[in-house]
């Protein structure tokens, strides 16, 4: 296409005529430059990233400019932590990747993310909070030494239901009668770094990457672009995002690391293949099965609100069927009774017929 196009170009030009040979060369050698600048702009995932490259003290720039720009405050990380939750298991290690960091405040940051789907992820998060503040706090310390924790999760998945992609809970002590916020006290204030006694408990942050769709237009919207299409724009100057455009090119990557990237994202496909193609068949079955289930209940529910109301109606009309029946007997009777005594009285069987309307044969039999 672009040949295509240099060619009308020197056609039309006398001046290019005479290079054309020239000029489509170097339009050739500007194409593969721009090819060539494009794919050592890919980049590594952020997760393969902070298994592999960010515990690197020399990347923990990336780092800290992601947690600066999410917690809208300067993040100088000091050092990286090791638990039991954030050792590489062979058998989790395309599920879930996250990290443990310390500033220099000695708070603590669990970086986490979750490529598929959990239902009891709520749940895992505090269970993960909860234990790295036991972690970190020996037995017979006092509890003023419990680390701020902050929870930062990194969702690939749906969870929940809401309208915003950003979501930052945390504990808040609000008055029941007067709507007041608890506070801490001066003393406390500059013992433990806060103003709420909110500020001590942990703080979480859910970003649900795969609901990010708009254009990025404030420095964290830029590092949700990065985290679902791991891409960094040219244009992008939120903290961090520069340097990791260096550090997390592919192209940088040793032979070693690049096939144990390739390796790793292949697993991360296949695995994601398996869990739609299982949620996909347990969506048809569940359809078929329920169906089936659904006409099975309602041909029996049929059956019996067709039953009562069979009865009912069939009650109902023997009622009123009864009724007028009895109604007929009664009057007949009544009919008799005062032809008796019209007939003992001496009257025609003609006048006991016109008084009682009963036959002449009925009232000969009287």
């Amino acid at each position: 296409m672009v040949c295509m196009f240099v060619e009308t170009f020197v056609f039309s030009s006398p001046f290019f005529c005479s290079n054309r040979i020239f000029y489509i060369f170097v339009v050739q050698l500007q194409t593969q430059k721009r090819i060539t600048m494009k794919k050592e702009e890919q980049l590594v995932r952020f997760d393969w990233a902070m298994k592999r490259l960010l515990r690197n003290k020399a990347n923990f720039v990336v780092l800290e400019g992601f947690l600066s720009t999410l917690l809208k405050e300067n993040i100088h990380i000091t050092k990286l932590l090791e638990s039991e939750s954030n050792k590489e298991d062979e058998n989790d290690k395309f599920n879930r990747v996250d990290l443990l960091a310390q500033n220099d405040k000695d708070e603590l940051f669990i970086i986490e993310i979750q490529n598929s789907r959990e239902l009891d992820y709520f749940h895992r998060i505090l269970y993960g909070t909860s234990k790295t503040i036991t972690e970190y706090i020996h037995e017979g310390e006092q509890y003023g030494v419990i680390r701020k924790v902050y929870s930062i999760n990194i969702i690939y998945f749906g969870i929940g239901i809401g309208m915003d992609y950003v979501y930052h809970g945390k504990t808040v002590f609000r008055g029941i009668h007067h709507n007041d916020i608890l506070q801490l006290t001066a003393r406390q204030q500059a013992q433990f770094r806060g103003k709420e006694a909110g500020d001590i408990f942990p703080e979480y942050y859910i970003l649900r990457v795969d609901d990010f769709d708009q254009l990025a237009t404030t420095p964290l919207d830029e590092w949700i672009s990065f985290l679902k299409t791991g891409t960094i724009s040219a244009d992008a100057t939120a903290q961090g995002l520069p340097e990791a455009r260096e550090c997390l090119r592919i192209m940088n990557l040793t032979d070693a690391e690049r096939r144990a990237y390739y390796h790793h994202m292949d697993a991360v496909r296949y695995q994601k293949s398996v869990i739609q193609t299982g949620w996909i068949e347990g969506h048809d079955d569940g359809y078929k099965e329920g169906r089936e289930e659904g006409l099975e209940q309602g041909h029996v529910k049929g059956l019996k609100e067709g039953l009562e109301q069979g009865l009912e109606q069939g009650r109902a009309e023997g009622l009123e069927r009864g009724r007028a029946e009895g109604l007929a007997e009664g009057e007949r009777k009544a009919k008799i009774e005062i032809a008796l005594q019209l007939k003992e009285q001496g009257l025609s069987v003609e006048a006991i017929v016109t008084c009682t309307g009963l036959s002449i044969e009925e009232i000969q039999m009287l």
